[in-house]
């Protein structure tokens, strides 16, 4: 028999690392030498899609000095990796390393302020180190900059009326007058760009960055006000560029607009994160001669099935006639996750336990590994008695 874990993060807990060697801790602790037992940490284009990819193509970490959201020097990683035979590297970026939500406190953030340019300065590293193929993962920011801060990073000047360069963060952005392209990394934006992107809204509006993401990011309900007519007027100056409307064009709002960003400058190939992930890694090869796929992510609801990693993997094992059995620290709507197909859906959390124990890794951990031993055992009753 052949188990393959292929778990998201828990976010606020465990790594999708650590949370697959948990759940298959349990697998083996009830399975014994009688299965093989294959992780396969997966991640949808946020935290966790460069160790993904790295560590299945055998890749190279670079770690380097930028700027977090607020400038301040932060130690990020990306991966250089080779597809396919490729002579030319690919750099494999996850926007969150620079500018993502777990670089703050709760307390801190603010997207009014925050700043995609360390995510540029990552872009910049990677081109300088031979990389002219690049993996955008656009999960988990912080900003809701419209990637203007990426663009400054690779020679944007953003300038208010009177010409002066506007400052970081979102908000500014409601004084610009003018794009100066003049001094644009051309030779940068011109390589092989692929991003991966989830979400299908657009720039602006009831459905765009600033109005359904800014919340979570910190913003109030008058800095998405604000929030929204910046963008407004950063997707006309957008269009005038690019010549055409971006700011109406799906997954244009995409980590606080900076798949706007992409579209406008780089002429990217925009693809689900999860899809394209596990197609990178060969998923569907190593589920083939499976009996049993087991998933899982922090929590578990309609959302999951709209481009999330254990609907990937769900899909992969549909493909494959693989039962698809996932874990989660909560689940809401699990009559819409069986119907997609998973087999089971199952919460972790033992009942009374409260949620800040929960969510503590020991606990978490622990909680996993029972998890999938009641999993491992049901399913293969049959065979174990």
């Amino acid at each position: 028999m052949k188990v393959v874990v292929a778990c998201d993060s828990f976010k606020g807990s465990l790594t999708a690392a650590e949370a697959s060697s948990a759940v298959a801790e349990g697998v083996r602790a009830i399975l014994g030498r009688k299965a093989l037992v294959v992780c396969v940490p997966v991640a949808d284009g946020g935290e966790g899609t460069v160790d993904m990819i790295s560590g299945a193509l055998r890749g190279e970490y670079v770690t380097v000095e930028v700027a977090d959201p607020f400038g301040r020097p932060v130690a990020a990683k990306y991966a250089v990796v080779y597809q396919g035979g490729d002579a030319v590297p690919t750099a494999v970026i996850e926007l969150a390393q620079a500018s993502g939500l777990t670089r703050l406190s709760d307390e801190e953030r603010n997207p009014m302020r925050a700043s995609t340019f360390g995510t540029g300065q990552i872009i910049v590293d990677a081109y300088a180190r031979g990389c002219r193929k690049f993996l955008i993962g656009l999960g988990g920011s912080a900003t809701n900059d419209g990637g203007a801060g990426m663009l400054k990073a690779l020679g944007v000047r953003f300038l208010d009326k009177d010409g002066r360069e506007l400052p970081e963060g979102g908000a500014p952005l409601i004084r610009l007058a003018g794009i100066d392209t003049s001094s644009a990394r051309y030779d940068i934006m011109q390589c092989d760009f692929s991003v991966l992107c989830d979400v299908d809204n657009p720039l602006t509006g009831v459905r765009g960055a600033s109005v359904v993401f800014g919340p979570q990011k910190g913003g109030s309900e008058a800095d998405i006000k604000q929030l929204d007519k910046a963008l407004c007027l950063y997707g006309e100056h957008l269009s005038g560029i690019a010549k055409k409307d971006i700011a109406s064009m799906p997954g244009a709002g995409a980590a606080g607009g900076t798949g706007a960003a992409f579209m406008a400058f780089f002429n990217p190939v925009i693809s689900s994160g999860i899809s394209t992930a596990l197609r990178i890694i060969g998923f569907d090869d190593m589920v083939s001669d499976a009996s049993l796929i087991i998933t899982g992510e922090g929590h578990m609801d309609a959302q999951t099935l709209s481009g999330k990693a254990p609907c990937g993997v769900l899909a992969a094992g549909m493909r494959n006639g693989v039962p698809v059995i996932a874990l989660a620290g909560g689940v809401t709507g699990s009559a819409r996750l069986l119907d997609a197909g998973f087999a089971a859906v199952t919460s972790i959390l033992p009942d009374g336990m409260p949620l800040s124990e929960a969510m503590r890794k020991e606990t978490a951990w622990r909680n996993l590994s029972h998890a999938a031993m009641k999993v491992a055992g049901s399913f293969f009753r049959d065979y174990l008695t």
